[in-house]
């Protein structure tokens, strides 16, 4: 193990060994424990009881947060001519479609999110193996391949989130800075963590959240008492 820094011991003997904090306090004592120059993300994992290898036990979905995430999303949305002055005038950062094909094609992909139209699909979907990997394929679940590209832009602007359960049954969501209120960060995991639990699959059985913790960039996590999330 790395040599611990002496911030980082310091904000270790801030938590209680052996705790479950109440999400409330969590979200509170986690602004205490950043030490980071930068504004540091708070991010939530969620440990799960389910088995992702099995289809009727994948958990995925999308998520507002009521109060952003503290970070411009930049937005490439991929779109027929008709809807680009509809596109930018919600705040795409970049809107096209066939200069964009051929420039992520070329491997370009300094975007956050990118956004379609079901029309454009035949097109998109062959940089599949381009955009998959990077969790930037436009997907009708997550509300990225839809119509109402304004409205679309517009949710993410404001803070919207897509997440899935990883191999090992955990869910990584960032639901802030640190320069958030406390008050802030727990509306914003609460809408995410209830999120999650509203979608628990039939197929899973036993306890459905094992654990849940609330970290800052680079410095301990606090574990979250999942009974005061409910």
């Amino acid at each position: 193990m790395g040599k611990v820094s002496k911030n980082y011991k310091a904000a270790l003997g801030k938590i209680e060994e052996g705790k479950q904090y109440q999400l409330k306090d969590a979200c509170e004592l986690v602004k205490t424990l950043v030490s980071t120059k930068f504004d540091s993300s708070v991010d939530v994992d969620i440990r799960l009881g389910v088995d992702p290898k099995k289809a009727n036990q994948m958990v995925r979905g999308v998520v507002t947060l009521p109060n952003g995430t503290g970070k411009d999303k930049k937005v490439l949305v991929l779109c027929t001519p008709d809807k680009e002055d509809e596109a930018k005038a919600a705040g795409a950062d970049y809107v096209g479609l066939d200069d964009y094909i051929t420039k992520i094609s070329g491997g370009w992909t300094d975007v956050d999110v990118i956004i379609t139209m079901p029309s454009c699909m035949g097109k998109v979907g062959k940089l599949g193996r381009i955009l998959g990997p990077r969790g930037l394929m436009p997907n009708p679940k997550t509300g990225t391949v839809t119509m109402d590209i304004a409205q679309a832009v517009k949710e993410v602007k404001l803070g919207k989130i897509d997440f899935k359960v990883d191999k090992y049954g955990i869910i990584h969501c960032p639901v802030g800075k640190a320069s958030f209120e406390g008050e802030k960060l727990y509306e914003n995991a609460r809408e995410f963590l209830r999120t999650v639990i509203k979608l628990k699959p039939a197929a899973s059985k036993g306890t459905y959240v094992k654990s849940v913790f609330v970290s800052g960039t680079m410095s301990p996590s606090i574990e979250v008492d999942p009974k005061s999330i409910e």
